[in-house]
């Protein structure tokens, strides 16, 4: 049981504050032979699987490590193209982990600003009067958790579907925005929290 991300979203739907403990997880290593069988493609300075799927290896997933060293966007750690690396025959057998990719700070943005207009159209569309929004979302790998003041800053909560006590740490990290954030002389309203 975990939590996997915490967003603070202003009332305006864009991203103020944002934790993650996700680590991306290994899904799928596997050796290949020349010539490899799966087309990766370089999409947001990342490479991607971009067609071909086998052995837990999935359309999306990203290159993670090449012969045990990590890759940073398009670069190993030691300063190498992925891309160029894997086309020169004379580097296989190759040993490649490929695993979902992180998101950057461009698609936590994105996203944040996609759940504020959710949880606007939630609440337009409840058939009860008056209703709060979207409180709760449960997938099969988490469960997404809201909670909205009422000056209609929203606090998100990622976690595992088996996590208890998420509406009472909800109010404690309102309790700790309440405290350092807006009594802070320094802070302006609706500001990224550094």
């Amino acid at each position: 049981m975990a939590i996997f991300s915490v967003y603070v979203v202003n009332k305006a739907g864009g991203l103020i504050y944002q934790w993650d403990s996700y680590s991306p997880r290994a899904e799928a290593e596997k050796t290949f032979s020349y010539p490899l069988d799966l087309l990766l493609k370089l999409h947001d300075e990342r490479v991607l699987v971009a067609f071909g799927q086998r052995d837990g290896i999935r359309v999306g997933h990203a290159v993670l490590a090449i012969n045990g060293v990590d890759v940073n966007g398009k670069y190993t750690a030691d300063g190498k193209e992925v891309l160029e690396y894997l086309g020169n025959s004379a580097n296989y057998p190759v040993s490649i982990r490929f695993g979902r990719p992180r998101l950057t700070s461009n698609e936590k943005l994105m996203l944040a600003s996609m759940f504020h207009s959710l949880f606007a159209i939630g609440s337009q569309l409840s058939p009860e009067q008056g209703s709060s929004g979207i409180e709760m979302l449960e997938t099969d790998t988490f469960k997404l958790h809201c909670f909205q003041t009422l000056t209609g800053i929203k606090f998100v909560v990622l976690a595992d579907p088996r996590q208890a006590g998420i509406d009472s740490l909800l109010r404690k990290i309102y309790e700790i925005y309440s405290d350092f954030a807006l009594k802070n002389p320094f802070y302006s309203l609706e500001m990224p929290i550094r």
